[in-house]
């Protein structure tokens, strides 16, 4: 078969195995944001990465276990804000006014703020995502029991993942000084 006079062959696009995964747990993540866990399927993921369907099964040969490396993606990226949580609580005198701002920098991201919701409905059913979930809600916890006390960080914690999933359900904006002055309260007590 010949070709054309200046023709030229289309590039093949490499097939970095590395890269694949990564564009598959990246976008696994964006379709369980739009369409939650129990809807995401192999072929809205592909389609998502612009990756041929076998490429799924391929690198992860289970639907859980490719919702596992998006997960564990999220997870990541959930440590990294606890680091920040970490740097910007350490240096303040007004807890409750950063942790109001922190949130609502969280909440910027509502597509992500989505996805870790979506990780915490979904470990309320399977006990192997728990780990993951539990992360958020461990680390918040920790960050505020040296400042505040055990029962004091429990509810805060619980007041800003009240306050988070009310703004993503609502779509409303963050009530900061409500917020901040029941974070007061609450380390008060």
């Amino acid at each position: 078969m010949s070709s054309l006079p200046g023709a030229t062959r289309p590039a093949r696009r490499t097939r970095d195995p590395q890269a694949r995964r990564e564009a598959l747990a990246a976008a696994v993540l964006e379709v369980i944001a739009e369409n939650g866990i129990g809807r995401t399927t192999h072929r809205a993921v592909a389609a998502r990465a612009e990756l041929p369907l076998g490429a799924t099964t391929y690198y992860f040969p289970t639907l859980d276990a490719l919702i596992a490396a998006g997960l564990e993606r999220a997870a990541a990226a959930q440590d990294a804000d606890l680091q920040l949580w970490a740097e910007r609580l350490g240096g303040t005198t007004d807890l409750a006014g950063t942790l109001v701002a922190l949130t609502a920098d969280y909440l910027a991201d509502r597509q992500r703020a989505q996805i870790e919701y979506e990780l915490c409905v979904a470990a309320a059913r399977d006990v192997a995502l728990r780990p993951l979930a539990s992360q958020w809600l461990d680390g918040v916890h920790s960050l505020l029991e040296p400042r505040v006390g055990s029962a004091a960080a429990r509810n805060i914690s619980a007041l800003l993942d009240g306050a988070m999933l009310q703004v993503l359900v609502t779509g409303s904006e963050l009530d900061a000084e409500g917020l901040a002055n029941a974070i007061r309260r609450l380390a008060a007590a």
